[in-house]
């Protein structure tokens, strides 16, 4: 089908890896949870806007570049480590009811997922090394079979996401009833967003 192999597979193999805990699935999370369906939804987009600009950088041979310089990928690498690290000590260091957290943009809550998005290098490495594995040589269209993919991860990532908002949604309103536990909540996702900056640059 389009020069996919099998694609059943490749739906199936991507809505499993959708589940997978990242820094993307925990900051769709902290969004819809502070922002309500508005933020949400806005770190929806910005999700799916980075993840489809990294899949069309990989088709376009970015991965051979970062593969042919190490220090290009070391340096991404880096950058987005920081930026997850300095977005987990921010939520860390945030008082429970602060003004700012609550007066946020639902334009900001975009521009932060995506930026977590696209500062993660490996998830140009994990395009490279996922869509060879479900590519027909024989069959193969080109362009057309790389836009097949890139539609479907987006249709199956948007219904992922939503359910992800709707789930956090229906959970924020029993949360915000018990401050403590939304405290502790929020300083967990910290560590988290830290350890998987950390986990960035320590794993090789």
């Amino acid at each position: 089908m389009f020069g996919i192999s099998d694609y059943g597979a490749f739906a199936a193999a991507f809505v499993l890896l959708l589940f997978l805990p990242g820094p993307g699935n925990l900051a769709l999370i902290s969004s819809a949870s502070k922002g309500g369906w508005a933020g949400g939804l806005a770190s929806v987009m910005g999700l799916l806007l980075g993840d489809q600009i990294l899949l069309w950088l990989t088709v376009a041979g970015v991965a051979t570049v970062l593969q042919s310089y190490p220090s290009l990928f070391n340096t991404l690498q880096w950058v987005g480590a920081a930026y997850l690290i300095w977005l987990g000590g921010k939520m860390l260091l945030s008082k429970p009811g602060e003004g700012p957290s609550l007066q946020i943009t639902s334009g900001h809550y975009f521009r932060e997922t995506m930026l977590i998005t696209l500062l993660n290098p490996k998830a140009i490495m994990f395009y490279l090394a996922f869509f060879p594995q479900f590519i027909d040589p024989v069959n193969h269209q080109g362009w057309v079979t790389f836009a097949v993919m890139a539609v479907t991860i987006a249709g199956l990532g948007f219904v992922y996401c939503f359910g992800v908002v709707w789930v956090t949604q229906n959970m924020a309103e029993r949360i915000r009833a018990h401050p403590k536990l939304s405290t502790g909540l929020q300083n967990l996702a910290g560590l988290c967003l830290i350890g998987f900056g950390l986990r960035m640059v320590m794993a090789k």
